[in-house]
């Protein structure tokens, strides 16, 4: 299974709100050759670490890709570009983020870029409770530990809200 996360808190000129813009994302996803298999609904959750940013929205779209994870990787890099995406600062307000959380039971050695399964992905609620909707028999690559057990022992101040009906 590979894993994308997807991402806004900021309206984009180009798309609109962060839901419209995060839909346009999964849309270029389908245009590049990155087939979305299941996408979760959107989720609203505060900036992580918390800040006066706008909160975002947040999904995760399970799809399927022959490409290997630095060459989808590129690619996720050149959505974000597209969409106006400037990386300046860590934690910063973005119209898009697209994070490759992981790819198959790929687990990275130290240094090697992209980092898999994402360092952060078992402790982020915007993250797990998309996860849960979509593939919850998905199993952590290195802890064997699948989604709803992850996502039971999320802190309480981890919050993400589901926006609008769950995913088919």
């Amino acid at each position: 299974m590979i894993l994308i996360g997807i991402g806004a808190n900021l309206p984009s000129p180009r798309f609109g709100d962060p839901v419209a813009t995060c839909e346009a994302a999964v849309a270029a996803l389908g245009v590049a050759g990155v087939v979305p298999l299941r996408v979760s609904r959107w989720y609203r959750s505060a900036p992580v670490p918390v800040s006066d940013q706008p909160w975002f929205v947040n999904g995760l779209a399970l799809v399927e890709s022959d490409l290997p994870p630095e060459e989808l990787l590129a690619i996720l890099h050149g959505i974000e570009r597209d969409f106006g995406r400037v990386r300046q600062v860590r934690n910063e307000a973005r119209v898009i983020d697209l994070d490759l959380l992981a790819h198959g039971a790929r687990i990275s050695r130290p240094g090697e870029v992209p980092v898999l399964p994402h360092p952060r992905l078992a402790e982020r609620a915007f993250v797990l409770l998309p996860l849960v909707e979509i593939a919850p028999d998905w199993r952590h690559p290195a802890s064997g530990e699948d989604a709803r057990t992850l996502a039971a022992r999320l802190p309480a101040d981890q919050v993400a809200e589901p926006i609008g009906p769950a995913a088919n």
